[in-house]
Order: C-alpha cells, then structure tokens, then sequence
C-alpha cells in the first residue's frame, strides 16, 4: 500500500513538472507568435504605405504628363518596335499611332529619313539620346501637325548595347505657329527697314528732279525778254510744280489710306460718264502713233461705290498706260456686273513686263523702268484702294505685246 501511494505521489509530480514545461513553451511560443505578428504587422503596414506612396507617385505622374501634354513610349531594340504606353496629347483631329511603322510611314519624306536614322543610332548603340522635330500627317484629312520627340537609351547588357530606349512625344503647333510669327515679324521689320530705305532714295530722287526744274527755271525768268520764251519757261515751271504735287499726293493718300484715316463715301453715279472724262483727259497725253478708245459694256452703268477711290485707281492704271505705249492702242473697258460685281480694265499695246515682276510692280517703289520718271508708287496706292473697297487690282501681260490690268470691286 506505501509502496502504491509512493508511486502515485512520484507519478502526480511527473505530471506537474510536464504541464509547466508545457505552459512554458506555450508561454514562449505565444510570445514568439506575438513578435512575430508584430513584425509581420510592421512589415505590412510599411509595404500599404509605400504601395499609396507609389499610388501617389502615378497619379502625379500622369498628372505631370497630362499637364505638359506628353506621350511615353519605348522601342525595343531587337525588334524595333515603338510602343506607346501613354498618351495625353490633345487628341482633337490628331492621329496617334501605335506603332513605329505607323509614325514613320506618316511623316513627310524630308523628316522620315532624319528620324529613322536617329532612331537607328540609338538602337545601335552610337549614341545615348536624341531630339527631333517632325510633322505627322493625319490620313483622314491630310493635314499636317508638328511634334517633338525625346529618347534615351534606359538599360544597356552586359555589352553596353541597348536593351531598352524610352522616350516622350508632345505636339507643338503652338510653338511653331509663334516661331513663324517671329519670323514674319523679323521679316516685316526687314522690309520696313528696306521700303524705308527705298522711300529715302526715290523720295529724293523724285522730288529733286522738279524742284531742280523749278529753281533754274525761275532763277532765269528775270532775265529772259522774250514773252514766248518766258511763257514757255513758266509752263516748264507749272508742269514740273504738277508732277511735284503728285508725288505728294501719292506719299499722302498711301499714308492715309492704310492709317485708316479715310472713311469710304458712297455714292450712286454713272460709270460710263467717269470713264469717258478720264478718257478725254489723258487723251491729251498720248505720244503721236497711239490711239485711245473705248468698250463699255453698256451706254448707261449707275453703280454705288466710293467715286473717290475709284477715280484714283482708275487715273494711275490710265497714266501708267500713257507712260508705257509708244504705238499702236490702249482701251478702257468693263465687263457686265457679275454677282454684284464689276470688272473695269485697261488694255495696251506698250512693251510688257516680264513674268518674274508680275507680282512685284505693286511692291512700292518698284519700277520696272528706271529711266521712265515716277516714284514707283502708283501701283501700290491702287491695290490699297482696290482693297479698300473690297476688290483686288490684277495684271496680265507678254513681253513686247502689252498689258492689261483689271480693276474688280462690289458694287451695290
């Protein structure tokens, strides 16, 4: 019986000691999961904020390039592919290809050969980054856009060639738009510069060739006896102070005209009486082996217009005609009001203008004949006018054959 309660008693304290070896090791093994845990916490709450960070990251990311209007695309090197992965260009009206075939097959020529050589180069590896402009042509409408592009070699192998190239897209048709202003303005500021030039150098010339006429003139009136051969001075002295006068008058109506100074005058008037005074005025001017006639298109023509305007116009194309024939005829026509439209012209037989000044004898200044006196601005001052009434001024002519210009305008 001792010996039974002995063992039961040793049994009893085997028991305990098991049980606190295992409270123990429960005990450690909950605080080793509860350290865990809290690592694994840690390490968790760590990755949540940096994935909102990277969140964060796109989203100011695509924020930026949406901001500046970008595309991200990359090649691969092996293939030569161009793939975009993000476009934020303005899309209206705009072709965005997909793939490099589809970008370099849309561009002109003259750029298609610069950009794939520069493409070309970055895959072989001679050189690290590239920058071109080029247009795009859009295949629905044919119309043309500019665009920038930036590559740069991103990854390389273990040889140093390139494994991966990226790179960004803009369009840039503002850019270029004021790069052209630019340009213009530079060349506006150029030819201001010249036509100032020029107006110095005929001004004087122009307006010293009376006025020399003037001054000898009357510098010997005194002395001259003879009444025919002082009236004939004295109407050397009217004629050269007529052509002083018109020169003026051509500086000022230019001047005026294109400040805006002018306002139209409309009126109600026949066409065929205001062509018919001119006609008999400049008749008086006609060198000895040229005739002057008409062709009017009807015996009455009432049209409403600026009478001023259109006077001016029509007595420069008319002096110009006189100046340049020597022989044979100029006729002073119009057609019948078309679309309520009118077309007048002028039509000679004098020596023509090359095809090459067609254009240029309304620059001012410009004369086609230096020996011919004039300042070179009564073509001009008529386009001015023509325009100012809402027409056009125009010329055709051959060489040796003559000329005709048309004057056609709005009537009401």
């Amino acid at each position: 019986m001792t010996t039974l309660l002995l063992y039961s008693s040793q049994q009893s304290q085997w028991v305990a000691i098991v049980t606190w070896v295992l409270l123990v090791a429960l005990l450690l093994v909950s605080v080793i999961l509860i350290v865990w845990q809290y690592r694994k916490g840690k390490e968790l709450a760590y990755e949540i904020s940096q994935l909102g960070k990277i969140q964060k990251n796109n989203v100011e990311y695509d924020f930026v390039l949406k901001s500046m209007r970008l595309s991200t695309w990359h090649i691969d090197p092996k293939t030569r592919e161009i793939i975009f992965d993000q476009d934020f260009r303005d899309q209206s009206d705009t072709f965005v290809p997909s793939m490099g075939k589809e970008l370099v097959d849309a561009m002109p020529e003259q750029d298609r050969l610069r950009v794939m050589k520069a493409l070309e180069d970055l895959c072989q590896g001679r050189r690290e980054e590239a920058h071109e402009e080029y247009q795009i042509i859009q295949p629905h409408s044919k119309k043309t856009y500019w665009s920038e592009s930036y590559a740069i070699v991103a990854e390389h192998d273990i040889d140093g060639m390139p494994t991966r190239i990226v790179g960004t897209s803009k369009r840039i048709d503002n850019r270029k738009a004021l790069e052209q202003e630019l340009v213009d303005a530079r060349n506006r500021a150029e030819e201001s510069d010249r036509l100032k030039t020029a107006f110095i150098a005929n001004m004087s010339h122009e307006i010293r060739t009376p006025l020399n006429a003037i001054v000898g003139f009357t510098s010997v009136l005194p002395d001259v006896q003879d009444a025919a051969e002082r009236q004939q001075l004295l109407d050397l002295v009217h004629e050269n102070t007529q052509k002083l006068l018109v020169i003026i008058d051509d500086v000022v109506n230019i001047s005026m005209i294109e400040a805006g100074k002018e306002e139209l005058v409309m009126s109600n008037f026949d066409l065929n009486l205001v062509l018919q005074d001119q006609i008999e005025h400049f008749s008086k001017d006609l060198k000895p082996d040229v005739l002057m006639r008409k062709q009017f298109a009807s015996d009455q023509q009432f049209i409403t217009t600026d009478m001023n305007r259109l006077l001016e116009v029509v007595k420069h194309l008319l002096s110009n005609a006189v100046k340049f024939t020597a022989q044979g005829e100029i006729v002073v026509g119009y057609d019948a009001p078309s679309s309520g439209r009118i077309r007048i012209w002028i039509r000679d037989t004098g020596k023509g203008i090359a095809p090459e000044n067609l254009e240029r004898v309304f620059e001012r200044f410009f004369k086609v004949d230096e020996f011919i006196p004039g300042a070179g601005l009564g073509l001009s001052i008529c386009r001015v006018l023509a325009y100012s009434l809402g027409g056009s001024v125009n010329v055709e002519s051959k060489i040796g054959e003559g000329s005709t210009f048309s004057f056609e305008f709005p009537i009401q």
